[in-house]
């Protein structure tokens, strides 16, 4: 799949929707991408079809670095595209060099939600790799969600009602 870059919205920052596993990254970002009438990329669906298995087939197959290092190389192509809205897997910003980019020519939201709901959420998904160890993970990764300046909760949230607030504070960044 090629990455999307619309003549039209040349110069226009991206709007990048990050968080942790379960807070609602790609329903979201499909309903911002449809307000804003903007090509949206899943980045998790990106890496499934350019390495031509799931996700979890990667992390057994070839290792958590090996996806790594996918999810590196597709954030410098995006970061240098426009008009795109864009959802990130969940590790893929705790790389202080993806970060780093993302911030530099994008506008980043971080989701968050309550331990509760994102218990829920993960209870029963086999097809996450990593939901086993959730909460461990979310500690290890707080740090990094942190130095993202801009966070929207989406807990008792329907995905409209996040769309539309990331869509207001994306206008008035």
């Amino acid at each position: 799949m090629a990455i999307p870059n619309p003549p039209s919205d040349r110069g226009q920052k991206n709007i990048v929707i990050t968080g942790f596993m379960g807070t609602g990254k790609t329903t979201v970002g499909r309903r911002v991408a449809e307000l804003t009438k903007r090509p949206f990329v899943d980045v998790d669906s990106e890496i499934v079809v350019r390495a031509g298995k799931p996700i979890p087939q990667i992390f057994a197959e070839d290792g958590e670095a090996a996806f790594r290092a996918m999810e590196r190389e597709l954030c410098k192509e995006l970061s240098e595209k426009t008009g795109l809205v864009i959802a990130t897997g969940g590790g893929m910003l705790v790389d202080e060099q993806n970060r780093n980019l993302m911030l530099a020519s994008s506008f980043v939201v971080c989701l968050d939600a309550n331990r509760e709901t994102l218990a829920a959420r993960l209870r029963s998904n086999s097809e996450r790799p990593l939901a086993k160890n959730w909460e461990a993970i979310l500690n290890s990764r707080r740090e990094a969600y942190a130095a993202i300046p801009t966070h929207v909760n989406t807990t008792n949230k329907l995905p409209d009602q996040i769309a539309q607030e990331i869509i207001r504070l994306w206008q008035s960044a």
